[in-house]
Parts: structure tokens; sequence; C-alpha cells
């Protein structure tokens, strides 16, 4: 996989705006990694932890994650050695 990939993630709360950030970067030929959700209701930290470990592995090299606040998702991601949100 290359480096030069992105990855995103959403809690429900994030989703409409992750679907539009899909529709932009597709249209742009970036290439990217959707690690969910898809709309339903779900736990914000399991979807920022699945983006900062592909980060972490070197699977994506950067991440947008999307929430209602972007608090939440913030602090799940800055446990992850290496990540800063």
């Amino acid at each position: 996989m290359s480096n030069k990939v992105l990855a995103l993630a959403c809690d429900h709360g994030g989703y409409e705006l992750k679907e539009a950030a899909k529709k932009h970067l597709t249209e742009r030929g970036i290439e990217f990694i959707d690690f969910g959700c898809n709309g339903e209701s779900v736990n914000y930290p399991d979807y920022a932890h699945k983006l900062c470990e592909s980060i972490q592995k070197g699977e994506c090299y950067r991440g947008i994650l999307f929430c209602g606040t972007g608090i939440g998702m913030s602090m799940a991601a800055n446990k992850h050695a290496g990540i800063r949100a």
C-alpha cells in the first residue's frame, strides 16, 4: 500500500462531512481508506483508534477524523504514540 494514502474515520456526528470529503478527494484523485462509520450510532474511540493504528503501521501517511465537536476524536487520537490531533 502506498504511503500516500489518506485515512478517514468518523462517528455518527461526522458522517455527512466525511462523505462530502470522500467525494472531494475522489474528484481530485486522492487515494484514501475509509475506516468508518457508515452513519450508525457508534463509539468514536473505536474509529479513532483504527485510523491512528493505520498511520502507526505505515499504511496511511495522514488522517482526518470527523465527529460532532472534534474534541472526543482528538482526545482518543492523542493517546497514540506519534499522533497529534
